[in-house]
């Protein structure tokens, strides 16, 4: 008998509650910050643009939060994931380390994003609420919301980052066949776009500030974001669950767990269920943190009260940032062009139990083709940058001689980004750099926050 390469749930072993992390990190919890007053923001901050169960969630202290039966339903779309072992790849590798991923690229979207998606569209329809704006980079978040909302009957409103407009025409064109209206970013639409003019290529942070303005300034329109939060994060840690119980299935024990970090909503959904097993005492797992380093926000970022958006219409988040008008050069992974991270995922990587790391374009492109080659899937940009860290933990176990247990996110498939394999398989493939100086320049505009020990 062969081992076997891939470990599925049946419906029913969808996890009922989503995990709450905030309660188990170590000391107190640093609270977001109304930029006008510094003091802790509260309900009455987010009610423009939040319903009050997004709310609810967003503060909770409860260790875990029903599901509603209606998100559940939906989640059986796709849901539970698949859990492969990577034997083809090992045998590439020639490793003595086992390669797990958790594939979260057969969601209607291809990618994780709908785990949130759907829970956002069902809350905001719950509170009578008539449409929902957002930002999307890549168009993963953006395809997601586009197809919840109309699941949910909602009307969708997408700002999109112009590179990622650029590069990716076939994800627009999944998010309004789907319903959505989509606009790219920075857009004559709002304030917020036209003050941002001087950057033709866009970025997350000015596609938030449009959508942002947009829900704020509409009574009818919610704003829905796809990442950074610690609600958004929360509704992705069905994949971690799953990935435990199938885990258990293979008969092993992950010694490190790796996923790729934009504002951290796929590597939150998979790691949060094993770091509260490390808090708890319960395994000595290893968390890999991998991101752009034309956008290193883990790696070269400053921790900081930061706006989430360029404008600065958000409340001050404590985060690993870059500055919030830093401008990161267009990468194809569109969805890690983000200058901040999860607060969440920050104070993990400030107390250490979180490893970052950052990788160049062209390198996340040659581990994304080994991958597919032996693999058989084409990873998008963002996980790419997960398998550049899995090949690096693989080959440094073959070097110790160690038969290390590696756990994958591979959180979306590449089918929408051809013309980045295109250009890489031309030999035409950039490696943006990181400017030094504009990130120096961005962090002397930093708000005037309390300082953060």
């Amino acid at each position: 008998m062969t081992e076997p390469t891939k470990f599925t749930l049946t419906e029913d072993r969808i996890p009922t509650h989503w995990v709450n992390l905030l309660p188990d990190l170590p000391g107190e919890p640093l609270p977001p910050l109304n930029p006008g007053t510094m003091q802790p923001a509260g309900p009455d901050d987010l009610t423009p643009i939040f319903p009050m169960a997004l709310i609810g969630q967003e503060v909770s202290t409860d260790p875990v939060v029903e599901i509603p039966d209606a998100v559940r339903e939906v989640y059986k779309l796709w849901r539970p994931t698949p859990l492969f072992r990577a034997h083809r790849l090992e045998r590439e590798l020639d490793t003595p380390a086992r390669i797990y991923y958790k594939y979260e690229g057969v969601s209607p979207a291809g990618s994780h994003k709908p785990n949130s998606a759907v829970a956002q569209a069902y809350a905001n329809k719950e509170a009578g609420v008539e449409r929902l704006v957002t930002e999307t980079g890549a168009g993963q978040w953006g395809s997601a919301l586009a197809l919840a909302s109309s699941l949910f009957g909602l009307e969708c409103l997408v700002y999109m980052v112009g590179a990622s407009y650029d590069q990716k025409p076939y994800r627009r064109a999944m998010m309004e066949s789907w319903g959505a209206t989509v606009i790219r970013s920075p857009s004559d639409t709002t304030e917020s776009g036209r003050s941002q003019a001087a950057h033709p290529t866009g970025s997350l942070g000015i596609a938030i500030s449009e959508a942002v303005e947009v829900a704020a300034n509409d009574a009818g329109t919610n704003y829905a974001l796809g990442s950074v939060l610690n609600h958004v994060c929360l509704h992705q840690t069905v994949i971690g669950q799953e990935a435990l119980a199938q885990m258990e299935m293979a008969g092993d024990e992950p010694d490190v767990v790796v996923g790729c970090v934009g504002g951290g909503s796929n590597f939150a959904g998979m790691t949060f269920p094993f770091i509260r097993r490390v808090l708890g005492g319960e395994a000595r797992t290893r968390f890999v943190a991998a991101e752009p380093a034309a956008c290193p926000t883990l790696t070269r970022g400053v921790y900081h009260y930061d706006f989430g958006d360029t404008v600065g219409l958000t409340p001050l988040m404590p985060m690993y940032t870059l500055g919030h008008d830093f401008v990161p050069p267009p990468v194809h992974a569109g969805g890690l062009r983000y200058h901040g991270d999860s607060p969440i995922v920050c104070a993990l990587v400030k107390e250490g139990l979180v490893e970052a790391r950052a990788y160049r374009q062209n390198e996340t492109f040659e581990a994304a083709l080994r991958f597919a080659r032996t693999e058989a899937i084409l990873p998008a940009p963002e996980p790419a940058h997960a398998i550049r860290a899995v090949i690096e933990e693989a080959e440094a176990a073959k070097q110790a001689g160690e038969q290390r247990v590696i756990l994958l996110n591979l959180c979306g498939h590449g089918h929408f980004d051809m013309s980045a394999y295109e250009a890489y398989l031309a030999g035409k493939l950039e490696d943006p750099e990181f400017s030094e100086a504009d990130m120096q320049a961005a962090l002397e505009r930093l708000p005037d926050a309390p300082a953060i020990a």
